[in-house]
């Protein structure tokens, strides 16, 4: 029996390393440069609410090239485009204010996950400011160095293919067809799911939340459907070895029409921009233009795949296409699998829980912590008193709420998170 045990113990993957930790190692071992970033984009319209964002040279630390980092993004928005233009222009900027002034890379990259969920609920709630019925999907990719973080909301997605051929899926997709766990949440918080109902009582097409009718559970914008529709996305952050990798990030347009192998086999040996041209068409060709489809496709690349002196131009571009050469199909590896099963990744967060309470009352252990009265979500500050309480340990009441164990939140915010639970409503609701 004992040696039996040894032996599951032996097979159990190993825990993830801490981001501290994985950097030190790289400094260690030399690898302290940063890859180079490659990147290309496509697409077709057909409803014209498809809309992408390209940020390669963002600062953490403003005039300090050594803090780069890059943000690449898609928007699929629904019932006409104000939302995802919206995100487009606005998603960063409440991502960024979410983020302890002042601190370095390591705990920068630890704070990123809850300043997305912040800025995602932030972007939500000014939006909707606007008495606009758009809605929109947002699939955000925050690359520094080998870190990848993606925050997602809605069915738009984020693949990595690595060196070996190995797929990872970072996001998930949040449709109530296929998505168990999201339909339990929304009918708990209040909605209900179920199909299209004809006259005769047939129903048809996929499921959808009602009232609304949105086939999502989670969106930014849909103002005239239930709050259950909730804007707080999914969030993954993994660490690549220095083989880099490549990041495919398309609208539903692309995925309805071709699994994640299929796109990731469709580019491979293919530069960046042409990568993404041949995505979009093969899913073209598969499906017919049903939908807008747009496609962004990041290689990350060890700069020695680029500079290496020994390398004529002609190797030097062969070194480089040898990373994402066409492999068979059967040299593909399985989805979903946790990444301590792959060798060239690391994965150091994942969340996607739809309470606040969770999401926001994690990684407080920073050593520049926001002051006790700013809003967590909207980071306005506040007096003592005014408005609503903080956490259970600042005892600061504001009736009708109780008391609870996230950090502060303003007014409006509360009223918010409150609504999202099924606790109450912060606007009216229409089906459409």
């Amino acid at each position: 029996m004992a040696t039996a045990a040894r032996v599951r113990e032996a097979r159990l993957p190993p825990p993830p390393l801490p981001l501290a930790t994985l950097i030190g190692r790289e400094l260690r071992a030399g690898g302290s440069e940063r890859p180079a970033l490659r990147y290309g984009h496509a697409g077709f319209a057909k409803r014209g609410e498809d809309y992408f964002l390209v940020k390669p040279d963002c600062l953490r630390v403003p005039g300090d090239p050594s803090s780069v980092f890059s943000v690449f993004a898609v928007f699929d928005g629904h019932n006409g485009v104000s939302a995802a233009v919206y995100s487009k222009e606005h998603l960063l900027e409440h991502v960024i204010s979410a983020l302890p002034p002042d601190i370095g890379r390591d705990d920068w990259l630890q704070a990123l996950p809850r300043a997305l969920v912040a800025g995602f609920v932030k972007a939500d709630i000014d939006f909707q400011r606007k008495g606009e019925v758009s809605g929109t999907t947002a699939t955000l990719v925050v690359v520094d160095g080998f870190t990848v973080t993606v925050a997602s909301v809605g069915d738009s997605r984020c693949i990595l293919d690595t060196q070996g051929g190995e797929l990872q899926l970072l996001t998930v997709d949040h449709r109530l067809e296929e998505n168990a766990e999201e339909r339990e949440r929304v009918t708990a918080s209040g909605g209900e799911v179920g199909r299209l109902n004809l006259f005769g009582g047939q129903e048809v097409g996929p499921l959808r939340c009602w009232p609304g009718g949105l086939c999502l559970s989670r969106s930014i914008g849909d103002m005239d459907v239930g709050e259950f529709i909730v804007p707080i996305p999914h969030v993954k952050q993994v660490k690549l070895s220095n083989v880099g990798g490549r990041l495919i990030i398309a609208s539903d347009g692309i995925w309805d029409a071709l699994s994640n192998e299929a796109a990731a086999k469709a580019c491979r040996g293919l530069p960046a921009e042409l990568a993404a041209k041949l995505v979009v068409k093969q899913a073209l060709k598969t499906s017919g233009l049903k939908d807008d489809t747009t496609c962004v496709v990041v290689d990350i690349i060890p700069s020695d795949h680029l500079t290496s002196p020994q390398l004529s131009p002609k190797k030097n571009q062969n070194k480089l296409k040898s990373l994402f050469r066409r492999r068979s199909h059967s040299s593909v590896g399985k989805l979903g699998g946790k990444s301590a099963s792959f060798g060239s990744v690391e994965e150091l967060f994942e969340e996607g829980s739809a309470m606040l309470e969770e999401r926001l009352g994690r990684n407080l252990s920073l050593k520049a912590a926001s002051p006790p009265f700013r809003c967590a979500i909207c980071q306005v500050d506040q007096e003592p008193f005014e408005g609503l309480m903080t956490d259970n340990s600042g005892g600061y009441c504001s009736s009708p709420y109780a008391p609870w164990g996230g950090p502060h939140l303003c007014l409006e915010c509360r009223k918010k998170k409150d609504a999202m639970e099924g606790k109450r409503s912060s606007r009216s609701t229409a089906c459409r």
